[in-house]
């Protein structure tokens, strides 16, 4: 079965806050195993140069590809374009998320369920709960 997972490396972040793109930066993708070992094959193959990635979230999904959960991510989110930055080298998947957009959405859901407190800080598994559920539709 397939598993969507969502994957942050710190240098990356890094670099997009230091050229003004943002820190919230999340790679993205889809594959057969599970998502430890599709954080352990980004490592182990450099991707996008970094070998510092670490899983932020997964989930099973049942008939999605890669192409259409990027398809899908890249109507709502901004996709950091992998030809115009040399830095990632030819990348798919990675996206900027904008920490307000998460707050709205986990805010909206907390109102609605009536669970807890409505003050709150946005976690990187926030990040990765809000692009799988993009990304599902």
């Amino acid at each position: 079965m397939p598993v969507i997972f969502v994957a942050r490396s710190k240098s990356l972040s890094d670099w997009g806050a230091s050229v003004g793109i943002s820190k919230s930066l999340f790679k993205v993708g889809v594959t057969d195993g599970t998502g430890k070992s599709a954080v352990t094959d980004l490592n182990d193959e450099e991707r996008a140069g970094l070998d510092d990635w670490r899983l932020v979230g997964s989930e099973d999904v049942d008939d999605l590809d890669e192409d259409a959960v990027l398809e899908r991510l890249a109507k709502t989110e901004t996709v950091v374009e992998p030809t115009y930055y040399p830095r990632i080298r030819d990348e798919p998947g990675i996206f900027r998320v904008k920490p307000d957009k998460v707050e709205n959405s986990m805010l909206v859901q907390k109102a609605l369920s009536g669970d807890g407190s409505l003050d709150f800080k946005v976690k990187p598994v926030d990040f990765a709960t809000y692009l799988i559920k993009n990304a599902r539709g």
